[in-house]
């Protein structure tokens, strides 16, 4: 019965088709490639859930039909899936594939390796170190993790909560420390050294609101005038330091603060808290006890000092004391001349008005103490023309202290022959007489020429060229006159006893009385 089979299977297979007619789902449930993860299982059997039997493209839309929180970031491009490439244009299942099983994982999420950068949230700074549950709590979806700083830094945040929930409007995410805030937002802009101050030098106790912007408020304990100058410390004071004032002085006073001055700390002029007390304006007012001089030359300072420094002298002592203070004079204290106050002690200007007291000729010389001396010193200065006197200065007279000769300070009546001078050393003493020129030179005693045979008339010949001169003169010429015959000196050495006369030149010779020949 072949043809009885056909028909029953005939019949079967329009019994199925007509049961799928009456629900295309089970058709389609039956040709799914798999089951869909938990999450999904309640639509399982209704395919057109998810799927467009006409328009395959629609699938994302479908999706999102459910995910309406994926729906809002794609339409605003935000979150993660808004900022992905090709938003709105690739299909969900490019990245999350179905049908894989009820345990399967359609997300494939690895945390180490997540990029964060395009979610609502950047991890910058100390974030990027961050474990992820510290911030995703388990059993919540990622996107309900707050992006707010207050909310996961409450407990670190030390104002109390005064300056709102932006601490990202101060503080950067590498570091609380280094907080940046816009003070000039404020009605006090932070200046000069004030930029540097920490936050709570000024904001004790993490008080921000109702802050006092008076100086003294804060800074009243620096205040040395204690008060005295009132609490508008900006009136003199800047915001550089202390120390850089903008007060008028010489406006406000009538006292110019010029040279050194300038540099004076307040208080140095000031010695009482209020600085409205008077105070002298002249110089001697303040530096009376700096006046070297001890009032001896009154009042006007600044007649020769400078409010610069005590130190160069400004004075024009030609002009002022009509005398030029040259050689010595420039190196001499002002006391060393001026011992009274100047407008009782009149100084003369000639040399012996000072220098009376130190006058070795004791006035004999006269007053004119330049005819000789100059002022560069007293000893070695010396300008006087000996070439003018009756005793020119000739050889080493010239460098002889002027007191080897002049023994009285008087400088006259001293000698003019040499040995008025040179007697104590005359090593003839005396006898050949007191004309040393006849044979020494000025030049040296040493150097001495005297022809014996011209002058005398008995050459020096032989041993008598070496004898000393005392040898044969011992007493002065003049007393004693010598003759030329050798009996005269050799008297003594004549071994003849005279018997042979005094010619002993006729035997001996000039040599040595040895050797003796008859002629």
């Amino acid at each position: 019965m072949p043809g009885g089979r056909a028909l029953l299977a005939v019949t079967l297979l329009a019994g199925v088709l007509a049961a799928v007619n009456a629900s295309g789902a089970a058709l389609e449930s039956l040709l799914m490639p798999g089951k869909v993860i938990a999450g999904h299982a309640e639509f399982e059997e209704d395919c057109g859930k998810c799927h467009d039997r006409t328009d395959r493209e629609r699938q994302s839309w479908l999706c999102m039909d459910c995910h309406e929180a994926v729906a809002d970031d794609v339409r605003g491009r935000r979150g993660f899936h808004g900022r992905q490439p090709g938003v709105g244009q690739v299909q969900c299942r490019a990245c999350h594939s179905e049908h894989r099983g009820r345990e399967a994982d359609i997300v494939k999420l690895i945390r180490p390796s997540f990029d964060h950068t395009p979610t609502d949230f950047a991890l910058t700074g100390a974030h990027s170190a961050v474990a992820c549950e510290t911030c995703h709590a388990a059993g919540k979806r990622f996107r309900e993790a707050t992006s707010r700083c207050i909310d996961c830094h409450r407990s670190d945040e030390p104002h109390g909560g005064q300056l709102g929930a932006d601490c990202a409007a101060c503080h950067g995410t590498a570091s609380w420390a280094g907080g940046r805030f816009d003070h000039s937002k404020t009605h006090f802009a932070l200046r000069d050294g004030h930029a540097d101050v920490a936050c709570d030098a000024c904001h004790l106790g993490n008080r921000f609101r109702g802050m006092p912007q008076q100086c003294v408020s804060c800074h009243a304990p620096d205040d040395v005038h204690r008060g005295s100058r009132g609490p508008d410390c900006a009136s003199c004071h800047v915001t550089a330091g202390w120390k850089t004032s903008r007060f008028d002085h010489a406006r406000e006073t009538g006292f110019a603060l010029g040279g050194a001055h300038a540099q004076v700390d307040c208080k140095g002029c000031h010695t009482t808290p209020n600085l409205k007390d008077p105070l002298p304006k002249d110089c001697a007012g303040c530096h009376r006890a700096d006046d070297a001089h001890a009032t001896r030359f009154g009042d006007g300072c600044e007649k020769c000092h400078t409010t610069s420094a005590w130190k160069p002298v400004e004075f024009d002592h030609v002009r002022d004391g009509r005398f030029a203070l040259e050689g010595r004079h420039v190196e001499l204290s002002c006391h060393a001349c001026h011992t009274a106050a100047v407008d009782q002690q009149k100084l003369g200007t000639d040399c012996h008005a000072c220098h009376r007291s130190r006058d070795v000729h004791g006035g004999r010389l006269g007053e004119d103490c330049s005819r000789c001396h100059g002022v560069d010193s007293w000893r070695t200065d010396v300008d006087f023309d000996h070439d003018l006197t009756d005793f020119p200065l000739v050889g080493l007279h010239v460098v002889v202290p002027c007191h080897e000769c002049h023994a009285a300070t008087a400088y006259k009546g001293v000698a003019q022959d040499c040995n008025g001078c040179h007697q104590r050393v005359d090593r003839h003493k005396g006898s050949l007489g007191p004309d040393c020129e006849a044979c020494h030179s000025p030049n040296g005693w040493r150097l001495w020429e005297f022809d014996h045979a011209k002058v005398t008339g008995f050459a020096l010949t032989g041993a008598h060229s070496s004898a000393p001169c005392d040898g044969c003169h011992k007493q002065p010429p003049d007393v004693v006159k010598l003759s030329g015959d050798c009996a005269s000196c050799h008297t003594q050495d004549d071994v003849h006893l005279g018997q042979f006369g005094r010619q002993c030149q006729r035997c001996h010779g000039s040599v040595t009385f040895k050797g003796a020949r008859m002629q």
